[in-house]
């Protein structure tokens, strides 16, 4: 075994004879190049340098080789060439992807009026130019031939004008029965503005907001403690020490684009000031937040509540709780870090239970936060749905009370705890419509159908928090029949404007003349009611949506740190108190008075542990599985598991051992385990339900949970039509845990105790931990900020000696082509690994840029990817 603190897999932990086999051969197929002969060429074998030096130097080798005429290919010109389009040039325009609530700032790249790559728009103050991997891959979802392509009362083809004069009919029939309009969290100022006419004409229509994934607890828990429903504005860089109990605010919590951009702030090293931010995480499972941590302590997903209260006694709030092992110990330290670094700290929890989240508002108020990492002045409009709406609407379903139910950018079919439910209800609602893009498990219920645009087929706006707003605008002709929700809304609320006219009005209005609307639009950014000063590279003139394009250019779519103790031997290093001194903002914040009842919501935290607890959490790029469809990221390897294409249950080595009695400190159990795509698949039960899925052993997972990502397991009502209208990137992906999260009559949770059984039965998981071997180089370096401060060069020494063996001068001594001349510009790429999180949107990218096929499952697991 060797004793190494980082290591790729197991196989290198161990330093097991099959591992220095795998990386001795990972380039073991020998390529048929020799000499300059065709026969030769085809039939001899020499080294792969070779080859590359032949295909370097000599193109006639490669002529040889092919042995076949270029094809040819007529280009045709444009019979009336647009004065903004010239071929081969890109237009870029801002826009702002949205989806489910999620609001991003983007600058999208157009060639000859076809949208291709995403960029952020560096104008957002909010997201400074990020984007996420979601973001990256949703050009993929513009050219899906699997949308919904034309309109559909009972599923089959009709007009706009039959479906609207259907449409029509069944509102005046509703007889007083109220009207429902069922989304996600809507954050479009133009859509809540429409949606007030609309209750204008219907005075009995109720708009119920309804997220996959739910924060109703958060969102309950600051009504109670602040009067306020909503969700404040988090600010990560004015934090010296931030604890996360749970949250994966730099995977999936809220909005990870905003906050990754923070935090990187007080992780970026300056060498004339150095000083860092410390990030603490308590946590059940080894998330990709949690890899980031400092510190890092495990615990039952039962204990979350106990953690919160120990935490708040400690800092002299008055409560206590039963917290054990390295958890405890961990409690303490934290709350000494956070009492000395007061006003510049913030603590954030992952529950969705409204009394754990009080009490972490009132850890928050304790430290100071209020004010200084926390604005009440602007608050987010990402995640608004309360649990108790959705179960209210789906009693009065069943019911029979409900006249009319319309549905836009939600699937609760799909997500929600008690679907069967829900589709009984639906069944009783004599009026049904869906505006979704592609024919979902919620759509098939629905008697009409109206397809949506894609975001980058549509105008709109976005407010992502209280006074910044960011706009929409089409990058493409809608290639489908389809129509914008918000159009399809004007024509329900009896409007004659069309939706671009209703919002071209609305803000030219809002901002005094039509030359601040075009610079709105050209630069996409109004933050507290002010336009941006700089400008993008698109020019006014060309903000009008780009040329249509023939359907038929687009039928080809794509188909398909830590160690092995972090959880309990991290806080060893911390003795005292931590004073930070990372330079933090001065800037204050809008307050909000607490008043939250504390001892109340203490009294109402029961922890209620079992021998198994399972925990349901999203992963960053199939997220709530809005985004299974999508072939770029259910091939995304997990920045944790390196998983692809399947969901699975994470269990600890200990917790492998006793089900398959696999010992991954046993070289040989770890080799076979790890190598091998089959995995030993367990039987899961739950809330009354029982699933089966192939499980991984994944270090830094508390002994006694089981970690299943939601999103998966897409299906229709009709299994054999699922690739046909859900999609083939999603058709057998994993399976459905939704029906395993609970609801209390309050909230759901994302936690539950359960029973793991081993089955005797092997699942494939295409895994991609082993596919590169890095040949000794260590996995990562690492310095403390402490010896950085006293010898800054020492990080670098340790490479310069280990590059030594190439020759004094690296970059000429190590590459294979030491005496080509490199005029003009280079390329190169450096990665800060101290603000690196791990989130694929750059891989993604790449994807996207390079037009990089994906491979499928079956590929991924033959080390194909």
């Amino acid at each position: 075994m060797s004793n190494q603190k980082y290591w790729q897999n197991f196989g290198e932990y161990h330093n097991s004879d099959a591992s220095k086999k795998v990386a001795k051969d990972e380039f073991r197929e020998e390529l048929p190049i020799g000499e300059l002969s065709k026969e030769s060429l085809l039939n001899s074998k020499t080294p792969r340098r070779d080859f590359l030096k032949y295909m370097g130097f000599s193109t006639a080798a490669a002529a040889i080789a092919a042995s076949c005429e270029m094809p040819v290919h007529k280009s045709i010109p444009y019979l009336h060439k647009r004065d903004d389009v010239t071929p081969g040039i890109p237009n870029y325009y801002a826009s702002t992807y949205v989806s489910d609530g999620d609001a991003i700032p983007v600058v999208v790249k157009q060639r000859e009026g076809r949208p291709i790559k995403i960029e952020g728009n560096e104008l957002s103050s909010l997201t400074n130019g990020g984007t996420s991997a979601q973001c990256q891959a949703s050009v993929l979802d513009l050219y899906d031939t699997r949308r919904m392509r034309y309109p559909m009362i009972n599923k089959k083809e009709a007009t706009f004008e039959q479906i609207d004069k259907k449409v029509a009919e069944e509102l005046s029939a509703l007889g007083g029965k109220p009207l429902v309009l069922l989304t996600s969290s809507l954050t479009s100022v133009t859509g809540r503005e429409i949606i007030n006419q609309l209750k204008a004409k219907y005075a009995a229509l109720r708009h119920v907001q309804y997220d996959a994934v739910s924060y109703s607890g958060m969102l309950q828990a600051n009504e109670a403690s602040y009067g306020q429903r909503a969700i404040p504005a988090y600010h990560f860089e004015n934090a010296k020490v931030i604890v996360s109990l749970g949250a994966d605010f730099l995977g999936t919590w809220l909005s990870p684009v905003v906050f990754a951009k923070q935090y990187a702030t007080g992780r970026r090293i300056d060498e004339k000031n150095p000083a860092m931010s410390r990030h603490i995480q308590f946590e059940s499972y080894f998330s990709m937040t949690g890899a980031n941590a400092d510190e890092r302590y495990l615990h039952k997903p039962s204990e979350t509540g106990a953690v919160a209260l120990a935490l708040l006694g400690a800092l002299g709030g008055g409560t206590s709780a039963n917290v054990t092992g390295a958890a405890a110990d961990g409690v303490k330290k934290t709350a000494a870090e956070l009492m000395a670094n007061k006003g510049a700290a913030l603590v954030v929890c992952g529950s969705n239970d409204p009394n754990v989240q009080i009490i972490v508002n009132a850890i928050n108020e304790a430290i100071g936060a209020n004010g200084k990492t926390i604005d009440w002045s602007t608050p987010v409009y990402y995640r608004q749905g309360i649990d108790s709406d959705m179960a209210n609407l789906v009693n009065d379903l069943n019911a029979g009370s409900i006249g009319g139910l319309l549905i836009y950018s939600a699937n609760p079919v799909y997500s929600y705890y008690d679907a069967p439910k829900l589709v009984s209800g639906i069944k009783k609602c004599a009026f049904t419509l869906s505006f979704s893009e592609r024919m979902d498990e919620t759509t098939e219920l629905c008697k009409y159908t109206i397809p949506a645009n894609h975001w980058l087929e549509s105008w709109g706006d976005a407010e992502l928090q209280k006074g910044t707003i960011s706009s929409i605008q089409p990058l493409i002709h809608p290639l489908f029949k389809t129509r914008q929700f918000e159009d399809s809304l004007l024509k329900l609320a009896g409007s004659t404007d069309d939706y671009i006219t209703f919002f071209r009005k609305y803000w030219i209005g809002q901002l005094g003349n039509e030359n601040n609307y075009e610079k709105f639009i050209q630069d996409g950014i109004l933050e507290g009611g002010k336009l941006k000063t700089t400008t993008t590279l698109v020019n006014v003139d060309n903000i009008t949506p780009a040329v249509a394009v023939d359907e038929a250019a687009f039928q080809a779519t794509a188909t398909g740190k830590d160690t092995l103790s972090a959880g309990t031997k991290a806080a060893d290093t911390l003795k005292a108190p931590v004073v930070i001194s990372a330079p933090v903002s001065a800037q204050t914040f809008g307050t909000a008075t607490f008043s939250g009842n504390v001892t109340d919501a203490a009294s109402r935290i029961v922890a209620k542990p079992g021998d198994t607890e399972f925990v349901f959490y999203q992963n960053i790029a199939v997220g709530t599985g809005n985004k299974a469809t999508n072939a770029w990221l259910q091939e995304v390897s997990d920045p944790i598991t390196k998983a692809t294409w399947d969901n699975y249950a994470i269990v600890s080595p200990e917790l492998g051992k006793k089900l398959f009695n696999i010992d991954i400190f046993n070289p040989r159990d770890a080799d076979n385990f790890e190598v091998h795509p089959e995995k030993p698949v367990v039987k899961l039960t739950a809330n009354g339900k029982t699933i089966e899925l192939p499980a991984l052993i994944v270090p830094g997972t508390h002994p006694n949970v089981v970690a299943i990502a939601v999103g998966y397991g897409r299906q229709s009502s009709d299994p054999a039509k699922t690739s046909e209208y859900i999609g083939p990137s999603a058709n057998g992906a994993g399976k459905n845990v939704y029906p395993m999260t609970v609801y209390n009559g309050s909230f759901v949770s994302y936690n539950t105790t359960g029973t793991v059984e081993h089955t005797s039965k092997l699942y494939p998981v295409a895994v991609s931990q082993t596919h590169n071997i890095t040949e000794g180089r260590p996995v990562v370096r690492e310095q403390t900020l402490k010896s950085f401060k006293s010898d800054p060069g020492a990080f670098n020494r340790e490479e310069e000696e280990e590059l030594a063996q190439f020759g004094k001068d690296f970059t000429r001594d190590a590459t294979m082509y030491p005496t080509f001349i490199k005029p003009g510009i280079k390329w190169g790429m450096s990665i800060d690994l101290n603000t690196c999180i791990g989130c694929s949107a750059c891989t993604v990218a790449c994807v996207a840029e390079n037009n990089i096929s994906t491979v499928g499952k079956e590929e991924v697991a033959r080390f194909h990817d």
